[in-house]
């Protein structure tokens, strides 16, 4: 049985550090959720660029796919979708969720939602929590940002998305990557009122 009665999206864009998402899936499906994922057309290029691997097309290869590099064979519930499937069921606003996350988010995604162009599945959904007034999160990775970013990043803002850049914090003294990552995504999910990833959290200064 799955954690909750509506699934969560993620949606993963070719953007630098798809550990972000990795990591997120292990917590999540462990947690028991619910999770539909779409990757964009140049995750595909980033993963080869970045970890030399090859991820699957089809969606029955991208489900074992994901599931092994999460570490997380059984557990939760995964649905992946092809990134040109405008017609899957994320793409309607009549498809429940408990909102979406796009970690990591590129710039070319974050301009392409500003304007509500949707050339993909993972644009149209996003669109989607738009419109349905639902829990948007975007979790850019890019530095710096360029004046054009911010303002894009300020009318996703305005129109209520949660904007959480990748940037760590050390006050909960971490001790590899994995701990700088892992609060990341544990702040990010704090947007959707999720919490299931093991952060020291801030106890006030003693």
């Amino acid at each position: 049985m799955s954690h909750q009665t509506k699934p969560l999206i993620i949606g993963i864009s070719g953007a630098s550090g798809l550990i972000y998402a990795v990591r997120a899936l292990k917590y999540l499906l462990a947690a028991n959720y619910e999770i539909e994922l779409v990757a964009s057309k140049s995750t595909y290029m980033v993963w080869q660029a970045e970890q030399d691997t090859r991820m699957p097309a089809e969606p029955a290869g991208q489900e074992q796919f994901w599931r092994e590099q999460a570490g997380v064979a059984l557990a939760g519930k995964l649905s992946c979708h092809p990134w040109n499937n405008v017609g899957a069921n994320i793409a309607s606003g009549s498809f429940r969720t408990l909102g979406m996350i796009i970690m990591p988010c590129s710039m070319s995604t974050v301009a392409k939602l500003a304007v509500g162009l949707s050339s993909d599945l993972l644009e149209r959904a996003a669109d989607v929590q738009i419109k349905e007034g639902r829990k948007l999160v975007i979790v850019p990775r890019e530095t710096p940002f360029s004046l054009i970013h911010l303002r894009n990043l300020t009318t996703l803002a305005e129109a209520g998305v949660r904007i959480v850049p990748a940037i760590p914090a050390w006050y909960h003294n971490p001790q590899t990557v994995e701990d700088l990552v892992d609060f990341v995504i544990a702040r990010a999910l704090d947007q959707l009122d999720i919490d299931c990833i093991p952060i020291q959290r801030w106890q006030g200064h003693r």
